[in-house]
């Protein structure tokens, strides 16, 4: 996987040097996920090829992606690492700031894992759960079948299903500018 992913990366930073060249660098922002690895075959590249180091920053895949959109040049990044597919909304922003054409590679699949402490009662939930544990809206416990959503009114894991242990819901994730954040938005709250 390491060997696929570096050699994906490495064949896209080979595209970008022209574009780079008047800066002498490749620019590359994003995900704080990819960030990680993105160092890693930008430390191999620039030892193994005959130009510099590209320079990774970290600023979330939404964040890399309002940088990378925001228009074309030396002051804006060549490439962004994303953990997640490039938005309609952000296509559109690119577009009207003169980027003509975006080419995405796939190099891998975010991972998102839902975990209890062992010391904790350990419980099992199901998307149903969950959603109803962290959405901001949610169907009026009072009366489901209405349709009718209320703010979340959920405190613990036992108000959400009688179930699940009476502790309070907490949430420990990425912030919001997160392709993870993001991928698990779809997943789970939007049942994608």
């Amino acid at each position: 996987m390491n060997k696929l992913i570096s050699a994906a990366v490495a064949l896209s930073l080979t595209g970008f040097i022209g574009m780079a060249s008047a800066r002498d660098y490749i620019s590359v922002v994003g995900s704080s996920t990819v960030y990680p690895f993105a160092t890693v075959v930008a430390e191999q590249f620039g030892k193994t090829s005959k130009f510099k180091t590209p320079k990774i920053e970290s600023t979330g895949s939404g964040g890399g992606l309002k940088l990378f959109c925001a228009g074309v040049g030396i002051e804006h990044p060549d490439i962004t690492n994303a953990s997640r597919r490039i938005k309609k909304s952000e296509v559109e922003r690119c577009a009207k700031n003169g980027i003509e054409e975006i080419i995405e590679v796939k190099a891998g699949y975010d991972g998102i894992a839902l975990a209890n402490s062992k010391e904790a009662p350990q419980f099992s939930v199901t998307r149903k759960d969950i959603f109803l544990a962290l959405a901001k809206d949610v169907p009026d416990p009072k009366a489901p079948v209405s349709g009718k959503l209320v703010p979340n009114p959920y405190q613990t894991w036992k108000e959400v299903n009688g179930n699940l242990p009476d502790m309070a819901i907490e949430v420990l994730g990425s912030p919001p500018t997160s392709g993870t954040r993001d991928a698990f938005a779809e997943l789970v709250m939007e049942g994608g």
